[in-house]
């Protein structure tokens, strides 16, 4: 959250630099919308334990569906004014750290195949939309200044203190259901008590 979060924000600030109004909103919309549905997914399961617990998925992964949705959005936008095949080439190079990034989740147990997986294809719906969107956009400037707006995120990155978020999420989960306790995954592998 506190890389790709803070990129999502340049992405609109460097669009309503640009005066590109309708592309701002489409971001803001998009990206805003897949974050409301993994939200939604995990205080679903927090709250009242609503997941698919066949595949273990208990929510999408936040960290998955940011990546997937940041990082072709700002290789697209910063090869803009370049040549299609470094448009493209930009693009995909996004894709891939987003893939990486979601296989990285599951290498560290922070989430299972099926919630990093589901949230990479999330967010690589929404940057697909909105990159479908603003190709039809050809008064698109300051490339190079999106790139220049996301170089203090990185620097200031590994400094930042970690954004409570899942902490957020169960409070609110919690308030909502009105339960004492969150669902957690231990409650899917418990073992039944045995009927007579």
């Amino acid at each position: 959250m506190a890389v790709t979060g803070p990129i999502g924000g340049a992405i609109a600030v460097w669009l309503l630099a640009g005066k590109s109004w309708r592309l701002a909103a489409a971001w803001v919309v998009l990206y805003g919308a897949g974050m409301a549905l993994v939200v939604v997914t995990k205080m679903a399961f927090m709250g009242w334990g609503i997941g698919v617990q066949s595949v273990d998925f208990a929510g999408f992964s936040g960290h998955a569906m940011r990546a997937a949705a940041v990082y072709p959005v700002v290789g697209f936008l910063i090869t803009r004014s370049s040549p299609p095949w470094a448009q493209i080439l930009g693009s995909t190079a996004g894709v891939l750290l987003a893939v990486l990034i979601s296989l990285s989740r599951i290498y560290t147990h922070s989430h299972s195949p099926s919630e990093a997986w589901t949230g990479c294809l999330l967010g690589l719906a929404v940057a697909g939309a909105f990159i479908w969107y603003a190709s039809g956009e050809h008064h698109l400037a300051l490339s190079r200044i999106l790139a220049v707006l996301c170089v203090p995120v990185f620097l200031m990155a590994p400094h930042v203190k970690p954004v409570p978020a899942e902490l957020w999420i169960a409070k609110a989960a919690l308030y909502l259901s009105g339960h004492d306790h969150l669902y957690t995954r231990a409650m899917w592998h418990a073992p039944r008590p045995q009927t007579r």
